[in-house]
């Protein structure tokens, strides 16, 4: 193990039957208990990155379950059934937090065994919440199959068999040490996982009994999935639970969990973007969605993330979502905030034109909303600091940010003064990179996700005569909102890049046009309004685009038809592209 590993304050061992338990504690023995659960091919190190994350609020408790770490090996299969770790679990618990009931934490078949155990009767005065990451109850996974099959509903069961395929090599005894020996190797499961998972193989914390936990482990699937799938038993529980689903799981499909209120009637339910290991890609994530369910379930005041998680709670798509908007006093930033707001967000929207903002912001009210008008300037950085540094003090961390502010340039690139050019930089990308440093680095830190907007452009991949400065900032937001996806993807927060083609807004008659004089800049604008007037795509269509990517995950959306079919050309004939962009000018 590396020197990053936390070292527990105090170790102990548990017996539970004729086992013994490596049981490792952390932070302060009288606060709460969290109780950490792990799965294959894990030990309790699989919690390294989660730890030092939760040890100023809660006592962390993590334990190798039987037959992994430095617990009690076995090679009988019938030790491996789920009965024997919840007794396992509530031996820990009881040893650990003999005096009040403990919170749990748990992944894979460790969330597969506390479902176990939160299912007993006894778990009502020993578990006071249960948070499931990445591994279901098999009894409601198998009557969740079985009742889509009745219904003639086999998509969902069929997706989910199909992610499972692998468990039916690991059931079939020697085949495994046969077939899986190269990926149980440290550094290829770290490499494996840390792909699979979009972070770094070094995040992948492994025991160093990972190799004996690989193949021993596996008997955890041939104790329990085919009993379990082919006579699921009914299993409820009161306990309250929250379920942390991983879209991109390779292996726990999140259609499974769709009708899990049935069996745990006090159900809260959180999706991220990420995938299976959960643990080494998301600890933040999972640190703080843990201790707000907890904080929360003790009778704390819940927060607007964990509010909106409530399974069956009624309200509007985007009820407690705080969305952030720049440039939101007219055009695109105006109906984007009017398009949240109908859908039950709450809005910050600024702008450099303070009057503008409060009037987006008065037409947000008149239909029902509540908006919170600020004037900025995007391009100034200390200006845009001190404004995320107010609104998160007075409104919290946004769940969406929407970098729309933006500004027009037109005019042959010899013909555009240098403070011009620098000017459109520094509102279109400046504005975009500030917003993001200020508000997105607030959004990572909370670790719950969330969503970032970047308005780009058609003009970032198609070039034209006429257009340099404007289409490089353009081009520049596009390839940033690039690099920014693949670096906070470990951070679930998503980034959305919309590509807007001819749209009729303001920044139209408003666009710089040099080299020109007053008379014909003031010319060329109003004819290109009016031209723009009449292509009749308004700004609340782009709007819909924006709400649309973010509800359904779109990464690159080209808005406009024009916008789809450029896009396509670039790809697909750039050389073609270039050609009639020496030959064609639209100004």
């Amino acid at each position: 193990m590396t020197d990053r590993t936390p070292a527990p304050e105090a170790e102990r061992t548990v017996r539970s039957g004729e086992f013994d338990l490596a049981v490792y504690e952390y932070g302060d023995p009288s606060a709460d208990t969290l109780v950490l659960m792990h799965g294959w091919p894990d030990d309790h190190h699989l919690w390294d990155r989660v730890i030092p994350l939760l040890t100023d609020r809660f006592h962390v408790v993590a334990y190798d379950t039987r037959g992994h770490g430095r617990s009690t090996r076995t090679d009988r299969t019938e030790d491996y059934r789920l009965d024997e770790f919840a007794n396992d679990f509530f031996a820990v618990a009881d040893a650990v937090s003999p005096d009040r009931p403990v919170h749990v934490l748990a992944h894979d078949w460790g969330s597969v065994q506390a479902w176990e155990a939160v299912c007993e009767p006894r778990a009502a005065d020993r578990i006071a919440s249960f948070t499931s990451v990445s591994g279901p109850n098999l009894d409601h996974l198998a009557k969740w199959m079985r009742g889509k099959l009745s219904r003639g509903a086999a998509w969902g069961p069929f997706t989910q068999l199909l992610s499972s395929l692998y468990t039916f090599l690991f059931m079939t005894p020697g085949v495994p040490r046969v077939v899986l020996r190269p990926l149980a190797g440290e550094r290829m499961w770290q490499r494996f996982v840390g792909l699979m998972n979009e972070t770094e193989p070094d995040n992948v914390r492994l025991g160093p009994a990972f190799r004996e936990d690989f193949f021993d482990g596996m008997r955890i699937y041939r104790a329990n999935i085919v009993p379990r799938l082919l006579n699921p038993r009914e299993r409820r529980t009161e306990v309250p639970v929250q379920l942390i689903i991983a879209r991109r799981d390779v292996a726990v499909r999140p259609a499974g969990y769709s009708e899990s209120r049935q069996w745990a009637p006090q159900l809260w339910r959180r999706e991220v973007a990420g995938g299976h290991w959960l643990p080494f890609s998301h600890p933040e994530l999972l640190a703080t969605a843990a201790a707000e369910f907890a904080t929360a379930v003790a009778g704390g005041q819940a927060p607007r993330t964990l509010r909106r998680a409530e399974v069956g709670r009624a309200g509007e798509r985007f009820e407690d979502h705080l969305v952030v908007i720049t440039g939101g006093g007219s055009g695109i930033g105006r109906e984007t905030a009017l398009a949240f707001a109908r859908r039950g967000a709450e809005i910050v929207l600024s702008d450099i034109n303070l009057d503008a903002a409060k009037e987006t912001a008065e037409l947000v009210a008149a239909q029902g909303g509540v908006a919170h008008a600020y004037a900025v300037d995007v391009a100034d950085e200390a200006a845009v600091a001190e404004h995320a540094a107010a609104v998160l003090a007075a409104h919290g961390v946004p769940d969406i940010l929407i970098n729309n502010a933006g500004i027009g340039q037109a005019g042959d690139f010899f013909a555009t003064p240098a403070a011009d050019f620098d000017r459109v930089l520094r509102v279109n990308l400046g504005g975009v990179v500030n917003g993001c440093r200020t508000f997105g680095a607030a959004m990572a830190e909370r670790g719950l996700g969330g969503h970032i907007v970047n308005l780009s452009s058609m003009a970032a991949y198609t070039p034209q005569r006429g257009f340099s400065a404007y289409s490089t900032s353009k081009s520049a937001v596009f390839m940033f909102s690039d690099c920014l996806r693949a670096e906070l993807a470990g951070k679930g927060i998503e980034v959305h890049t919309i590509c807007p083609g001819i749209v009729h807004t303001n920044i139209v008659a408003t666009t710089k046009f040099s080299g020109v004089s007053a008379d014909e800049e003031s010319a060329k604008q109003a004819k290109y309004d009016n031209l723009y007037r009449m292509r009749a795509y308004g700004p609340e269509k782009v709007a819909e685009q924006i709400v649309r990517a973010v509800e359904r995950g779109r990464a690159i959306v080209p808005v406009t038809p024009e916008s789809h079919l450029q896009y396509h050309f670039h790809r697909l004939a750039p050389a073609l592209h270039r050609f009639f962009a020496a030959r064609v000018k639209l100004l």
